[in-house]
């Protein structure tokens, strides 16, 4: 994801452009459409769900690239009913960053006494990042933060790469066991790529690309849950119109944003508390 949401204020790319802000345990098969892929022990490892391309009404929830620093925008998040599911955590820009934050351990206490999820954020450089690096933000944010589910930012999504990520998969699971993953190619990877990850984050770009979005067939094969979406530069007026087109396109996590620039996640949407309402309640009354 893109960010400059950190104390040192320092811009970086967009997600996938979060294409920015896993080997496992045990592989079992499902099958997707006909074709044999392998699901990580530590993933549901149940038949991917049947459902159909044209649902539109399923659970959904909420999360958000927290890239800021601001205890009172941290504050407003925990503040929300319901809380988000998910909030990521980026200390550097990169990961973990060299030493522990006094001012982020607060807050990681503070949005999980609310109920947030905390996700430590990692970049993988598109697959160039050396493994022990990643390896390293994963002990620290644990020992520093307590934090064990972790975001990988910046991934390619192409089957060349898949083994340096089922080799962060199989370090992540076996160190911090029944954590979750969420990989991010800002668009759909290879299918193989659901077996390194819990959560992909299938989308990330403005509201003027989301409209062209094309979902594979296979996608429809996984359960909401599986997938995540994150829309930038959207106005208050189109974000019934986003969050429509997240269901039929099988979302389960969503946000949507009016944020735009270097950093569109420098702060929560301005429709914050609404969007969240409309997300959660189930299947409100949306834009066709």
């Amino acid at each position: 994801m893109s960010t400059t949401g950190n104390p040192r204020g320092d811009q970086r790319s967009t997600l996938a452009w979060i294409t920015r802000p896993v080997t496992v345990v045990a592989v079992v098969a499902v099958v997707v459409l006909g074709v044999a892929v392998g699901v990580t022990a530590k993933l549901n490892t149940k038949k991917p769900a049947t459902i159909h391309k044209t649902t539109r009404c399923h659970a959904q929830r909420t999360f958000v690239p927290a890239f800021f620093y601001a205890s009172g925008i941290w504050q407003q998040a925990a503040n929300t009913k319901p809380v988000p599911s998910y909030m990521i955590l980026d200390i550097s820009g990169t990961g973990a960053g060299s030493g522990p934050v006094a001012h982020f351990q607060s807050i990681v206490k503070q949005e999980r006494a609310a109920g947030v999820t905390i996700l430590g954020y990692s970049s993988t450089g598109y697959g160039l990042r050396p493994a022990a690096q990643v390896e390293a933000d994963v002990q620290h944010y644990k020992s520093w933060y307590g934090v064990t589910n972790i975001f990988l930012d910046e991934v390619r999504g192409i089957s060349s790469q898949l083994r340096y990520y089922r080799r962060l998969a199989h370090y992540i699971y076996g160190a911090n066991p029944g954590s979750s993953i969420w990989i991010n190619p800002g668009n759909y990877p290879d299918p193989s790529y659901m077996s390194v990850s819990n959560v992909v984050m299938a989308f990330e770009g403005p509201y003027s690309a989301y409209h062209n979005v094309i979902v594979p067939s296979w996608a429809f094969g996984y359960n909401p849950d599986r997938f995540a979406n994150t829309v930038y530069a959207t106005r208050g007026s189109q974000v019934a119109k986003a969050l429509s087109l997240s269901r039929s396109r099988n979302a389960g996590y969503v946000y949507v944003t009016d944020g735009t620039g270097g950093n569109p996640y420098s702060g929560l949407p301005s429709y914050w508390s609404t969007e969240d309402s409309e997300i959660t309640q189930g299947c409100p009354n949306s834009a066709p």
